[in-house]
């Protein structure tokens, strides 16, 4: 007890020591190395952010300025135009001459071909009077002016310019395209200086595109534009988001009070970078994945995390080399303590550690596992003897039980003055009785086996004459295996006893060997009075000796074969009242140790 005590003590001591150096130092490092990542992954991700809100603005307000110089130069067209002598003489002029028209149209027809960015220029006024691109063009008969807002809107602006967002332009006779509509209102000077008309320029994309796209904003990233009322004026996917495949939170960009905001949540987040026109009233804006943004951010830290994780590793692997020069041979003892307790002896040989307690304690435990290992070898065998005699005990009961019936026969064919038949009979039963005492070998072949069957159905379809038949058929390939002898016998003379004998017609029994899968079948089958469920159900039941009733025969090969070859093997039974009654042994095929 005193010596166990200062074992727990010493483990004790041991294990608070190793929990605290290694505690202490995990601990520190583990905390130094999550704060210096927490501070890095916040400011690489702030540093990287704030770089690219940066990077955004300079380049969406660059756009912004472009697009302001590009509807700059377009209103400048529109005021030439309006402000001209040709285009006052076409739209408010009451002479008849054309040479206006003609040379307004070719003015028009210089400016479409130098610049490709401009679908549609012309003037036109409310009583019909118009010319848009040439003279030959027609306007729509069915467009009423007063719906469209570049029109009305113009005419209301009192001489300033007027920018629509994205549209369909319906005003020529056939066409249907999607424009921007930069219009002016035209003063009549001849008509009292009202204004009276309008003079405009349908622009498409392809300049406001090319801005745009012109001025990247990285990878996956996109510049788009909307007007004052949150109106689409040109998006990268436009198709797709009127198709409603893809969406913008422009709410959120018309009510930001700051020129960069941020959307959404996880892989999701969107950075709008914002900048808003003076001049037109739209507002460009720049949108960027912010998954994209901390790409760089993302692979700095990882490569961070990955050097810290590694010193962290090596600090641990130094102060595990120191600890483990101390605590090795105790660690040893730990491990070999274990694997005895799983039943591995051999692990008990420790090298010895000399000159200390240590050494001391590793030299009694390998005294003592040795001493372990020679008393369970020892009840080992003991526990192998007890099995051989069990086995032989079970055995033994079988043969006087069989001599006594069969010396049952005899009296009764003597006292019949069946001489010869007597002579005949004991003639064979001294073959049985040799074959049982001479063979001490506990497993034989099933040849053998068979053969004592067959011996021992002949001396009683002798006593029973015309009342028994059998037949005793095999599986060549079964012939040559071995098994525990004497397993057949009882359960024929079981059918005989309890199947023929009470049958008022003749019978028969069918003794087969056959292999099955990995199974060894022995069949014995009769078509004797049968057993029903009640009987059935106890036939395993241990009786005490009943030379009449055979209470011995069926429970002594049940558990001799489970004794041997283990509890999922035995005896199954099938019977039917007045059909007959199966007995069905299932041994393994391919058991090939003896026992010795």
């Amino acid at each position: 007890m005193r010596r166990n005590k200062s074992l727990n003590r010493f483990f004790g001591r041991f294990n608070s020591i190793r929990t605290e150096i290694f505690g202490a130092t995990a601990g520190l490092l583990v905390l130094a190395a999550l704060a210096l990542a927490a501070v890095s992954i916040y400011s690489m991700d702030t540093t990287a952010f704030e770089t690219s809100e940066e990077f955004s603005g300079k380049i969406i307000r660059q756009v912004n300025q472009s697009i302001d110089s590009y509807i700059s130069y377009m209103d400048n067209i529109t005021s030439m135009i309006a402000n001209s002598t040709d285009a006052q003489a076409v739209l408010f002029g009451s002479s008849a001459d054309n040479g206006f028209r003609v040379r307004l149209g070719e003015q028009f027809q210089t400016i479409l071909k130098s610049r490709s960015d401009i679908r549609n220029i012309g003037i036109i006024r409310e009583d019909g009077n118009y010319l848009i691109n040439v003279a030959v063009k027609r306007v729509n008969p069915y467009l009423d002016l007063d719906t469209q807002s570049w029109y009305t809107e113009a005419l209301e602006r009192n001489g300033g310019f007027v920018l629509t967002s994205s549209h369909v332009q319906a005003l020529l006779r056939g066409e249907r395209p999607w424009v921007i509509t930069l219009s002016r209102g035209m003063r009549n000077y001849t008509g009292g200086g009202g204004i009276d008309g309008v003079a405009f320029i349908d622009l498409n994309y392809s300049v406001i595109s090319e801005l745009c796209e012109q001025n990247s904003i990285g990878k996956r990233g996109y510049v788009f534009v909307i007007d004052e009322e949150g109106e689409i004026v040109y998006h990268p996917q436009q198709q797709q988001l009127f198709s409603e495949l893809r969406t913008e939170n422009i709410e959120a960009i018309m009510s930001a009070d700051e020129d960069a905001i941020v959307v959404g949540e996880g892989d999701t987040q969107k950075l709008y970078t914002i900048a808003r026109s003076s001049l037109t009233g739209w507002t460009v804006v720049g949108s960027t994945d912010v998954s994209v943004l901390l790409q760089n951010s993302r692979r700095s830290q990882r490569f961070f995390l990955v050097i810290t994780i590694v010193l962290v590793v090596l600090a641990l692997l130094v102060s595990g080399i120191l600890a483990g020069s101390i605590t090795r041979p105790l660690q040893r003892l730990q491990e070999s303590m274990a694997r005895v307790q799983e039943g591995d002896f051999a692990a008990a040989e420790l090298p010895a550690v000399s000159g200390t307690e240590i050494g001391s304690l590793t030299e009694s435990f390998t005294v003592m596992t040795n001493r372990i290992q020679e008393l369970m070898e020892q009840n080992q065998r003991e526990q192998e003897e007890k099995r051989k005699s069990e086995l032989r005990a079970l055995q033994s009961q079988i043969n006087p039980h069989f001599l006594y019936n069969t010396l049952d026969s005899i009296i009764w064919m003597a006292e019949g003055k069946k001489h010869e038949e007597v002579v005949l009979m004991t003639s064979s039963l001294a073959r049985l009785l040799r074959q049982s005492i001479t063979n001490e070998d506990e497993l034989v072949t099933v040849e053998s086996e068979l053969s004592y069957a067959w011996s021992y159905l002949t001396i009683q379809q002798m006593r029973y004459k015309d009342k028994l038949s059998f037949s005793v058929e095999a599986d060549p390939e079964v012939l040559p295996m071995r098994i525990i002898r004497l397993i057949l016998q009882p359960l024929i003379e079981n059918a005989i006893y309890h199947g023929i004998k009470y049958k008022e017609s003749p019978g028969q029994i069918l003794v087969r060997a056959y292999k099955e899968e990995d199974q060894l079948i022995l069949l014995i089958r009769d078509d004797g009075v049968g057993m029903d469920e009640e009987v059935l159900k106890h036939i395993f039941d241990r009786h005490k000796v009943n030379y009449q009733s055979n209470g011995v025969g069926v429970y002594n090969v049940q558990q001799r074969i489970r004794l041997y070859y283990g509890q999922e093997y035995g005896i199954r039974y099938e019977s039917r009242p007045g059909e007959g009654t199966t007995a069905r042994i299932t041994l393994p095929a391919d058991r090939e140790e003896v026992l010795q």
